[in-house]
Formats: structure tokens, C-alpha cells, sequence
């Protein structure tokens, strides 16, 4: 099939940036030749009951998000959007392979901040970067968990910018989310074109809930025996409850409440059952470091159990991602990746960065206080897209409310280039029209790496916006990794 076989449905198609299907020139990119040549034979009525089934698909999986509006919790299906983001298996290598590079590195520095604190010693990471990290937890100084990994699930965010480099964004190593959406969404994809999974050499993504519980059960500290494992929710009004039920469904193990679970005198975590307590080796903890145990952190927690972090320091219960990981999970941290890559592995790192300026230091602050109308600003810690400055679509008045807000905290904030970032089309009511995305890849770790074939899209629903978190307004699409060799 020819590059430019996409069907006349495109040909008015047109992206202001790099799109992840379509050339500039209005060809098909490798991966995406068949899908667009499929789409183009279809026609306007055949793609809008194809949306629609789709819509319907999600809501009868129950595929939900929780947004908290005006004092409420109100659930929503998560927008979902037919026309994949596809990529070539050949890309996906290098980019599996950066991803690997990365968080064996992020390990290795979450490793070394808890123990010896070589890199701050060499120079490698400034000291008073890690006095003022939120995320430090002095609890966790001395603990060498199981397989020496803290990070044990990282979503790491990438984008592409408008001449086609794929950069990481961030990292998420506290407690990244979204991965149930990545496999429904190919569970719904499959309905809404079983012809193309038919003929299209499409890698799956349906292991991700096997890898998830090896790496869970590779941490038990009772090796030989079944481990039993519990994932550990905050609860029903909780913005990723339906991925808790999701996830401890798929992997067929217990979710429990912190009401569930209670450390005995010998400093080991039991589960409360029918029969009588049952001993937990393995906890995948969804809840905040700061709510997991009263004892160790906030008195005032109801969310988590008292004396956890006894029985994991013990080494009588483990914990994934293991309290402390957070301190990787600082959009000021995440600007030393590459050292940490150099300094822990002697490689050089294969994603870039997407390049940043560091408010602590007054050449880069005072940069980024005269070119705010030009730069996306952000906090350390916030995530969802919460307290940042897109500058190109500030006003005057959040200017200069940032300025006052990095002047008085420079610790706190990081600016980046706002970037032109690639797009995928989006079937409109006029159409398909060009959306920008992101692509959050999800990453578990233990004696090897593993890494999800593609990741979850995330797209800005909205024409031009550059937000593509679900929790403001943001959708979904399938991600189809490609081996085009194959299919050809």
C-alpha cells in the first residue's frame, strides 16, 4: 500500500504542528497507512455510530473518573476518542529503551538519597534541593527494600514537539494512574474495529495485569509460599477508585481499605477475614505517603494503617511504590534525569529532557521572570495539570501573580518552553480535526525492566488546548504500536 493511500477523507486534513498519523504533506506516517486508508473508505454516518458505540462500549465497562466540582464528587466517563495514535515497532525500541535507562537511574538516585548520598556528596545534585524537597521522608533513611527498587510501577509523560523529538515531560513515581484506561480503551478499540486487529500487526498491551503481579509477588518476603497480595485503596471517592477495582480484579487479589488491614505485636500486617486475620506480604499502595500510616506520618490519617512503615522497615511486609519514591517525583528533581544517568549507569541518556529552567538559580529565574509570557511555569509537586502558568495564554494579572510566586519561593517552581505539541485527528461533528496529545507509558521494575507496549494517549478534547489531564476536560485514545515489517 502506498504512503499515500489515506482515502479522501483526509485530504483537507491539516495540522499546525507535527502529527503523530499525517505528513505535512498530507501522506500517511508508516504505522498509520492502513488505519487511514480504512478510516477513508468510511463514511460520515459509518465513523459516527462507530463513536458512538464506542461511547457506549466505555460506560458499560463502568470506565469512570471521579472529579471533585463544587464540594461533590461526580463521576464521568472518560472521553474517548475512535481514531488511534499509532507508532512503528522500530520507534517503540529506542523508546523502550530510554525508558529503561531512565528508571534504573531514578532507582538508583531514590537508592542513594536514602543511604549514602554519594551524588550530593560529589556534587552531582545540590544539597539544598534535597533539604527543601516535600517528598523527602526521613522514615524511609536506611531501608533497602526488596530487589533494591523504590519505583516500582513509574508512568513517565512524553511528548513530541513540532520537529518530531520525542522528550519525557515528567516522571510520576509516587503513584502513577492510568493504566486501566490504556487497556480498556484497547478493549474498546477491538470492538469498534475488529477488521483492523484482523489484518494490522498491532502489539498487544492485555499482559500489563500478569506483569503487574509478578513484580508484586518478586517482592514477597515469604519466598517458596503463594504471596498474598493487597492492593490498598483510599476508597470509593477516590478519582481512580474504578483503576483500584480494575487492577485487584485482573490480578485476582484482595483491594482493601486501611480499616481492612492491622499490624500485629510481631510487627507483621495482617488482613481481617471471615476466618480470622490472614498475613499480607506484598501491599500495592494506592494512597498518599503522608495518609499510609498515623503512626509514622499524619496522626489524623483514617486512610491507612498504624504501624505499616514498623512492619515494612522490619522487612516483614513489602510495599510498592515503597514510601519515599517520591522524592524522584519533583518537577525540580526531574531536571537532574540526565546527570543521574551519567553519574549511576556512564551512558548518555537516550529520551532528552525536555529543557528546563531552574528558578533556584538567578540567571535561569531571572530569565523566566521576563520571558513568562512565553514559557509554561510549573510547581515541584503539583500534578493533574493544577497550578501552572501556560505564559502564551496568561493575563497580566497571573503574570504577575507568578512572578510574586517564584520570587518568594524559587525552590518551588520550574518553567519550560511551551511546546508545539504533535497532534492526532479527533472525529468532530465537521469532521476530523487535529488534537494535541501525550503519551504516558507505564513502567514496572524489578530484577528486569518492563515496559507497556505504547502507553495511555491522552488528548485535549478542546480545539488548541494544550491540557490533556482528564481531570480537566482531557480524553483517551488506543495506541497502537506497529510492526510494520510484519504487516507488510
Amino acid at each position: 500500500m502506498g504512503s499515500n493511500a489515506i482515502g479522501s477523507a483526509w485530504g483537507r486534513y491539516r495540522s499546525s504542528t507535527w502529527d503523530e498519523l499525517i505528513t505535512t504533506e498530507g501522506a500517511a506516517r508508516p504505522a498509520a497507512e492502513h488505519l487511514l486508508a480504512y478510516l477513508g473508505g468510511l463514511n460520515a454516518r459509518d465513523l459516527g455510530e462507530r463513536q458512538l458505540a464506542a461511547g457506549l462500549a466505555a460506560r458499560l465497562m463502568g470506565i469512570t473518573f471521579t472529579v471533585y466540582s463544587d464540594g461533590r464528587n461526580v463521576d464521568r466517563t472518560l472521553p474517548f476518542d475512535i481514531v488511534p495514535r499509532t507508532i512503528t515497532r522500530a520507534e517503540w525500541r529506542r523508546t523502550e529503551a530510554g525508558l529503561r535507562q531512565r528508571v534504573t537511574a531514578l532507582n538508583r538516585f531514590i537508592g542513594d538519597i536514602y543511604g549514602e548520598q554519594r551524588i550530593v556528596r560529589d556534587r552531582v545534585f545540590p544539597r539544598a534541593l534535597l533539604s527543601k524537597s516535600v517528598n523527602f521522608r526521613p522514615q524511609c533513611v536506611g531501608v533497602k527494600p526488596p530487589l533494591g527498587v523504590w519505583a516500582h510501577v513509574c508512568g513517565s509523560d512524553l511528548v513530541r514537539d513540532g520537529d518530531g523529538t520525542l522528550y519525557v515531560l515528567e516522571d510520576n513515581l509516587r503513584i502513577p494512574s492510568g493504566v486501566s484506561y490504556m487497556i480498556q480503551n484497547r478493549m474498546v478499540a477491538k470492538r469498534v474495529f475488529p477488521e483492523l486487529f484482523g489484518t494490522s500487526a498491532i502489539l498487544p498491551v492485555d499482559e500489563y495485569p500478569a506483569q503487574l503481579y509478578d513484580t508484586l509477588a518478586a517482592l514477597t518476603p515469604r519466598p517458596g509460599d503463594v504471596p498474598t497480595i493487597a492492593l490498598l485503596t483510599p476508597g470509593i471517592y477516590n478519582s481512580a477508585y474504578f483503576e483500584h477495582c480494575f487492577l485487584a480484579q485482573s490480578m485476582g487479589i484482595e483491594l482493601v481499605e486501611g480499616t481492612d488491614l492491622f499490624v500485629g505485636d510481631d510487627d507483621c500486617c495482617y488482613m481481617r477475614t471471615v476466618e480470622g486475620p490472614q498475613r499480607v506480604d506484598v501491599i500495592y499502595r494506592r494512597v498518599d505517603d503522608l495518609f499510609l500510616d498515623p503512626e509514622a506520618f499524619n496522626p489524623d490519617s483514617v486512610l491507612g494503617v498504624r504501624g505499616l512503615m514498623r512492619a515494612w522497615r522490619a522487612g516483614n511486609v513489602a510495599l510498592a511504590n515503597a514510601p519515599g519514591a517520591g522524592v524522584a517525583d519533583d518537577k525540580v528533581v526531574f531536571t537532574y534525569v540526565p546527570k543521574m544517568i551519567r553519574y549511576y549507569l556512564d551512558e548518555e541518556p537516550i529520551l532528552p529532557n525536555v529543557p528546563s529552567y531552574l528558578c533556584t538559580q538567578k540567571r535561569e529565574r531571572d530569565y523566566v521572570i521576563e520571558h513568562l509570557h512565553e514559557l509554561v511555569v510549573k510547581p515541584a509537586n503539583e500534578s493533574g495539570g493544577y497550578g501552572m502558568l501556560i505564559g502564551p495564554r496568561s493575563t497580566a494579572r497571573q503574570r504577575a501573580k507568578f512572578r510574586d510566586l517564584i520570587l518568594a519561593d524559587p525552590r518551588n517552581y520550574m518553567a519550560q518552553p511551551t511546546l508545539s505539541l504533535s497532534t492526532v485527528p479527533i472525529l468532530t461533528e465537521s469532521g476530523f480535526e487535529p488534537r494535541h496529545v501525550d503519551l504516558r507509558p507505564f513502567v514496572l521494575s524489578r530484577e528486569d525492566v518492563y515496559v507497556t507496549t505504547g502507553g495511555l494517549t491522552r488528548v485535549a478534547m478542546t480545539k488548541g488546548s494544550l491540557v490533556v489531564n482528564s481531570s480537566q476536560g482531557g480524553g483517551a485514545k488506543d495506541t497502537w504500536v506497529v510492526d510494520i515489517e510484519e504487516a507488510h
